[in-house]
């Protein structure tokens, strides 16, 4: 079974109560300069998603990349839990207690899922992680669920953003911010929420949209600085954000370098991706450039996906991605959906900058357990941790794409696809202590 989820919300003005409930391809314009602002511009969101069909005796925490790429057919050498931690040298515990204890993760979706806390089970016992403690917030009411139009794709980005920032920090809390609705103001809402109440000290925003959608070069409209407002209060209570780079490339489509928003707001850090290698067993590099269109990785089998996003944004003044993480399905982590019906139920193979975002944020909130202060915006700070040893630099692969093939390539240093690097959480706790 392949899907390739595709979420898109207009923006509209929202606002609500909050409730709380407990449980233990973008259009083309025509040239830069001739790029309208839109009234009505929209967020996507579109995790990338293939049906595993793995046995149910191989969904254990010893399965390795290796085992996977076996499995599979030499297909995937997917990630687990456990191969993550050991791949970006992420402590399983800190201090006796599970890494993130203390600490609450943000993450912001639309619509939610209706078994998200089944499913977060499910997943915490196949991969033997501590229960979670996952608290679901709707700050504009509770929307009906009827697995129509969008809510599917955002049913699956939502179990990809909380399983994976269970599986980075286990003993971390999780609040998920549910959006009543797919109209963009609803999400705008969320994320004021959430940075109004504090509710953690990371937060997670696997969504975006191509700069060119929103506004002309020249262009800040109002719908970005109400955004802006809530990115620029929650940077000055220490907070760290962070947002998916996007999954269309260098251009988005639109035939010319073309970025994404939030990524590309200067408080929140961008997070491109990579194909992560390591523990396959194959003679590569630890990482590339995720960019199907340029190389697609292993077999190929299911054709190009997607390649990250990373390139110079057309308002704002950031120039690509400030920090990256694996993102490709072929290389993709294991997930689990339980609301698709019968057999349609199960682990998937998830990919895109979306997997990122939730688990950046995640092993950030390990670094502030670790450390006992936060971190700030990490994005400000990569190119220090860089210099010191603490990110992995990706210099090869590319991001062009089938409408751009100017696009970016890694680099030794920063690049637009990969920023600074992926992380090496041991080494960054180290030098933050």
């Amino acid at each position: 079974m392949k899907r390739r989820s595709l979420v898109s919300i207009t923006l509209a003005i929202a606002g609500a109560a909050a409730l709380a409930v407990s449980a233990s391809a973008p259009a083309l314009a025509a040239t830069p300069s001739t790029a309208s602002p839109s009234t009505n511009w929209v967020y996507t969101v579109h995790p990338f998603v293939e049906k595993a069909g793995l046995p149910a005796s191989a969904i254990k925490p010893s399965l390795t990349p290796a085992d996977c790429l076996a499995q599979s057919g030499g297909a995937v050498a997917c990630q687990t839990p456990q191969s993550i931690r050991a791949a970006y040298d992420i402590p399983a515990t800190i201090d006796g207690t599970a890494a993130g204890t203390g600490q609450t993760i943000v993450i912001v979706d639309a619509f939610g899922s209706p078994t998200v806390q089944s499913d977060l089970a499910t997943f915490s016992q196949a991969f033997g992680l501590p229960a979670p403690d996952l608290t679901v917030y709707y700050p504009g009411g509770k929307p009906t669920w009827n697995g129509r139009g969008t809510q599917t794709g955002w049913a699956e980005e939502t179990s990809l953003d909380v399983q994976w920032a269970h599986a980075v920090a286990p003993g971390a809390k999780i609040a998920l911010v549910v959006a009543a609705n797919d109209h963009g103001a609803s999400i705008d809402n969320a994320v004021r929420y959430a940075v109004d109440n504090h509710l953690g000290n990371v937060l997670s925003m696997s969504y975006g949209e191509a700069d060119n959608l929103i506004a002309s070069p020249n262009a800040n409209n109002g719908q970005t600085t109400q955004a802006q407002k809530s990115f620029v209060k929650g940077a000055a209570q220490g907070m760290s954000l962070f947002a998916s780079s996007g999954d269309d490339g260098s251009d988005n489509g639109a035939g010319y370098a073309n970025f994404g928003y939030p990524a590309s707001d200067p408080n929140v850090t961008a997070v491109g991706g990579t194909n992560l290698y390591v523990g396959s067993g194959l003679d590569l590099p630890r990482e590339t450039v995720w960019g199907d269109y340029a190389n697609c990785p292993l077999s190929c089998k299911f054709g190009v996906i997607g390649e990250t996003g990373g390139a110079q944004s057309l308002f704002l003044a950031k120039g690509g991605s400030d920090v990256a993480y694996n993102a490709s399905v072929y290389t993709g982590v294991l997930t689990y959906l339980g609301f698709l019906g019968g057999d349609n139920n199960g682990f998937y193979y998830f990919g895109g900058t979306s997997a990122g975002s939730p688990q950046w944020a995640a092993l950030t909130a390990d670094v502030i357990q670790a450390t006992g202060h936060s971190v700030g915006n990490v994005g400000q700070q990569a190119s220090s941790w860089a210099s010191k040893g603490l990110l992995h630099d990706v210099t090869q692969g590319s991001n062009s794409t089938a409408t751009f093939n100017g696009g970016y390539s890694g680099a030794t240093g920063w690049d637009r696809p990969t920023g600074w690097g992926t992380p090496d959480v041991g080494a960054i706790i180290s030098a933050l202590q």
